[in-house]
This record gives C-alpha cells, sequence and structure tokens, in this order.
C-alpha cells in the first residue's frame, strides 16, 4: 500500500499539523480518528488493513488527520465560548487545507478533470465530526460513513448554547432545516450513511432522533441501527465499514 506522510502549518490553527495519505488513485476519503486520536489512529487500529482491499485496487485514497478535540470537545472543564471557536478553526482547517490537498493528491494521481467531492468517515467522535462536515458543507463532502457517533453538541458542551455551537449540533440545525436550501437537492443526490449499535457502550439516541429527521424531511441517508449484541468497539466498526463501502463507492 503506497502511502505518503505530511507535516505543514496550518494558518487556521496557527500550529503544525500531520496526517497520512493512503493509496495510489480512486475516490478521496477523508479519515476522522476516534475522540483525542491522531493520524496514526487508521493504521494503528488496523482500519488501514480494513480498507485495504479498495486501497489497493486503486478505488480509493484516505487522508487521515490529527484531531483537536482534546481542545474543543473533550476539554468539559474549559471556558465553552473559545472552545467551540477553536473546533470552528479546525473546520476551516479541513475545508479550506486538508481537503483541497486531498483533492490535489487525488486529481494527480487519478488524472480527473471533473474531481467528485471527498467521503467524509469516521468512528465514535470520528463519525460525530464527520457527519457535522457532511451536513454542513455537501458542497464539497459528497458523502458519508459515520460509525457510532452522538449528533448533540449537548456531549462536549453540556448546557451551553450559543450560534456556533447551535452551528455544530446536527439534531439541532437539521430539525430546523429549511426545505428550500440549496444543499437539499445535494442531500437528495448523495450518498450517506450513519450506523450505530445497541449494545454496550453505544448510544444511539441522537442517530433515531436523525433518522426520524430525515424521514421527515425526505433526505435519503442510510441511517442503520445494528443490534444489541453490537458494541462500541473497532471489531464491529471493521465489520461495518466492510459491510457499507461497496453502497458509498458505488
Amino acid at each position: 500500500m503506497e502511502m505518503q506522510y505530511f507535516k505543514e502549518y496550518s494558518p487556521a490553527l496557527g500550529r503544525e499539523m500531520e496526517c497520512k495519505v493512503y493509496g495510489h488513485g480512486g475516490r478521496p476519503m477523508l479519515y476522522i480518528p476516534c475522540q483525542d486520536g491522531r493520524f496514526f489512529d487508521f493504521e494503528d487500529f488496523h482500519m488501514a488493513d480494513t480498507l485495504a482491499p479498495w486501497i489497493e485496487s486503486g478505488r480509493l485514497m484516505v487522508m487521515s488527520i490529527d484531531t483537536l478535540d482534546k481542545e474543543t470537545w473533550s476539554d468539559t472543564n474549559g471556558d465553552p465560548y473559545w472552545r467551540i471557536r477553536r473546533y470552528e478553526q479546525w473546520l476551516h482547517y479541513i475545508v479550506d487545507e486538508a481537503v483541497p490537498k486531498l483533492r490535489y493528491l487525488s486529481r494527480e494521481r487519478n488524472g480527473w478533470d471533473d474531481l467528485p467531492g471527498v467521503i467524509a468517515f469516521g468512528c465514535s467522535l470520528g463519525a460525530t465530526h464527520a457527519v457535522n462536515l457532511y451536513l454542513r458543507r455537501p458542497d464539497i463532502f459528497c458523502g458519508c460513513l459515520a460509525l457510532s457517533g452522538i449528533y448533540t453538541a449537548h456531549y462536549g458542551f453540556g448546557d451551553y448554547m450559543d450560534e456556533l455551537v447551535y452551528m455544530n449540533s446536527p439534531v439541532d440545525y437539521m430539525r430546523n432545516f429549511p426545505e428550500d436550501h440549496p444543499y437539499m437537492e445535494l442531500y437528495r443526490n448523495q450518498k450517506a450513511v450513519i450506523c450505530c449499535g445497541q449494545g454496550a457502550w453505544e448510544q444511539p439516541d441522537t442517530t433515531w432522533m436523525l433518522k426520524r429527521i430525515f424521514e421527515a424531511k425526505n433526505i435519503p441517508v442510510w441511517v442503520d441501527l445494528w443490534g444489541r449484541d453490537v458494541k462500541h468497539d473497532w471489531d464491529w466498526w471493521y465489520k461495518q465499514a466492510v459491510y457499507y463501502m461497496p453502497y458509498i463507492l458505488g
């Protein structure tokens, strides 16, 4: 499997950020690690091995990035006003720096003139971020695979609410999402999967909420609840990733 490592200064974050790209061609995918995770988790926790059939066959090129959770969602003793603004800076890093780099590498390797959008992928809190990115910017993210996420900002910010917290809480902003918004057409013509188990350590409540919201608004996201034996753990995420990948890439 071809791999490339990068360490570059991020103007959006005012610090150096690391990432790694896996694959020599195919659809571009952004992998967001689990809570407080690092870019090397994609490899160290064997998700790279799980997706190897698609990566090595040239159907998928994955960029794994660093989270900023320790300064944002996980820092529950910090000032939520500044934490959510730091999170917004991280989103700008993704949209303005990481994704353009991934798209450039993908275009260069594939020789595509009209490059498709990027697929957002994550597990646990990485799934939370992936869904938020997809729903906020479906013009950039053409697909999403989210496994075992929590889709309310209450998880990281408690009872604090301002306009930026609201903008990063999918069950809140999608509940009030206007029917005539131009993003509706994108949602209805792209492929996204949100999956959660119902076993140990899983918290499927907000997945159920999104399912009902999408159904009411006729948004065809595949929201899938697995059984009560399905735990919040890597073994199940490997199975789910393999199960949904043909649909996401199809």
